[in-house]
C-alpha cells in the first residue's frame, strides 16, 4: 500500500509540474492580451496638429479668463464659444480630435508640451512690457515731481520778489509821509 502511494505521489506531481507549465502559459497569454493599445480611427476632420496646439492655449487663457472682470465689469463668462468660431470648429469636431489624440499619447504630449512652452513665452513677454510700462510710469512721476518741485522754487522766489517789492514800497510810502 505504501508502495501504490509513492507511485500515485509521483504521478501526481508530474501532473503538477505540468498544470504549472499550463498556469505560466495561459498567465503570459492573458498578460499579452491584456495590453491597451487602443488607437481610435483618425477622423475625416482631424484638427492639424499644431492648429490643435493652438486650440487647446486659447482654451486654457479662455478658461483661465473666465473669473477675472473683462471691459465691462462682467464676470463668469463663458468664452469657449468665441475659441471655436475662431478657429471655425465645432465642440464635436474638437471632441473627436482630441480623441484620437489622446489615444496616440506621445503625439498628445508633444501637443501639450508645445502649447504649453507658447503660453510661457506669451507670459514672459507680458511681463517684460509689464515692467519697461513700470519702468516708464515710475521716470515719468520723478520727472513730473522734479518738475514741480523746480515749479514751486520759482514760485517761492517770485513770492519773496513781491514780497520784497512790496516791502520796498510800503517803506518808500513811510519814508515820504
Amino acid at each position: 500500500m505504501v508502495f501504490s502511494m509513492m507511485k500515485l505521489k509521483g504521478k501526481e506531481l508530474l501532473l503538477i509540474d505540468k498544470m504549472k507549465k499550463i498556469n505560466y502559459i495561459f498567465l503570459f497569454i492573458f498578460l499579452v492580451s491584456c495590453t491597451s493599445n487602443t488607437i481610435f480611427e483618425k477622423p475625416k476632420d482631424l484638427i492639424p496638429k499644431d492648429t490643435m496646439s493652438l486650440l487647446l492655449q486659447e482654451m486654457i487663457i479662455s478658461t483661465s479668463a473666465k473669473f477675472i472682470k473683462n471691459k465691462n465689469n462682467q464676470k463668469n463668462i463663458n468664452y469657449m464659444p468665441f475659441v471655436y468660431e475662431r478657429f471655425k470648429i465645432d465642440s464635436t469636431r474638437f471632441e473627436s480630435s482630441n480623441y484620437y489624440y489622446m489615444s496616440t499619447i506621445d503625439l498628445y504630449q508633444e501637443i501639450l508640451e508645445k502649447a504649453k512652452a507658447s503660453i510661457n513665452a506669451q507670459q514672459d513677454a507680458l511681463k517684460k512690457v509689464k515692467k519697461q510700462l513700470d519702468s516708464i510710469k515710475k521716470d515719468s512721476l520723478k520727472l513730473t515731481r522734479s518738475k514741480l518741485k523746480k515749479g514751486d522754487s520759482l514760485k517761492i522766489i517770485k513770492n519773496f520778489e513781491k514780497l520784497e517789492l512790496s516791502k520796498r514800497s510800503l517803506e518808500e510810502m513811510n519814508i515820504r509821509q
